[in-house]
């Protein structure tokens, strides 16, 4: 089978292209589908999905998601402060 592994890794590569493509939309779709299969949701993908989110001016949907980073878990970072700036 030719296909790629869906883990952390490839999640975070493709939520980061969505961040630098403005690609908002795209970001939160694999972040739901994330939160739908057995994938855990670290840092570095919250990270990406919230910038997606401020560049693309969605910061209503950024600050929900901050609300959700600190609401679990996943331990924050600077990254995650300066991004929800």
């Amino acid at each position: 089978d030719s296909r790629l592994e869906r883990n952390t890794i490839t999640y975070s590569a493709a939520l980061s292209a969505c961040e630098k493509g403005q690609q908002w939309a795209h970001a939160l779709t694999l972040l739901r589908k994330m939160a739908d299969s057995t994938v855990k949701r670290d840092i570095i993908v919250y990270n990406a999905a919230v910038s997606a989110c401020t560049r693309g001016d969605q910061w209503v949907l950024a600050l929900q998601l901050f609300c959700e980073i600190v609401d679990s878990s996943v331990k924050r970072n600077t990254i995650t402060f300066n991004a929800a700036v």
